[in-house]
């Protein structure tokens, strides 16, 4: 669709505002709403760190819910294709999607590649400054092609897969994260405390259920 299609579009289109704010939410629900997006390259633990922070918390009664990169890939995001137009799209989706699971009053755990500045800077843009906590995950190349859990670097390698971040495609380090670990050097245990000191002091300081 061309820009003038859009444009045409958005002329005949008028936002909706709803009695319920996201604040009155938030207090229902007794905590801020925010979105943690990980990034890392593929095997660098995101996957598994998303799970122990939903869990971590689910037990202290605040209302988390993950995106992860494949499964919207086989859902929402089933139309895309891997080209850089292709991802561009996927990461505004999603952060589309993280904006309203925060209006609602919502947790997000964003867990995605998303090697591209430009797309990360668009996603913080779209769910807004003030609720995107960046979270890198620095594991080195070498531990992330070692672990190859999925197979997936060894297909990258011998050609199957094209356009693979970190093999035949660039990673770019954030240049800001908010919170930055290590799993080839840090456990999950440890990674987990870095982040929730983190949220605890920016974050969830004010939330009524930590208590508990």
């Amino acid at each position: 669709m061309n820009n003038t299609n859009t444009m045409n579009l958005a002329a005949n289109l008028f936002q909706q505002n709803y009695s319920v704010s996201r604040k009155e939410r938030e207090e229902l629900n007794g905590h801020a709403s925010f979105t943690i997006w990980l990034t890392g390259f593929s095997g660098s633990g995101k996957s598994t760190l998303a799970a122990a922070l939903d869990k971590w918390f689910y037990e202290r009664q605040v209302r988390s819910y993950i995106t992860d990169g494949d499964n919207t890939r086989l859902h929402l995001n089933s139309d895309l294709d891997f080209s850089r137009q292709g991802r561009k799209e996927n990461i505004r989706r999603v952060a589309e999607v993280a904006k309203l699971f925060n209006d609602a009053g919502i947790v997000v755990i964003s867990s995605f590649i998303s090697p591209f500045e430009e797309d990360r800077i668009a996603a913080k843009a779209i769910v807004g400054a003030e609720n995107y906590i960046e979270l890198y995950l620095s594991t080195p190349i070498e531990k992330c092609v070692a672990r190859d859990a999925k197979g997936l670097y060894q297909k990258a390698i011998n050609g199957e897969i094209k356009d693979f971040t970190g093999i035949n495609s660039p990673y770019e380090v954030p240049a800001n994260p908010h919170i930055t670990v290590d799993t080839s050097v840090d456990t999950i245990e440890t990674s987990l405390k870095i982040i929730t000191d983190w949220l605890l002091q920016n974050k969830l300081q004010d939330s009524k259920h930590l208590t508990l």
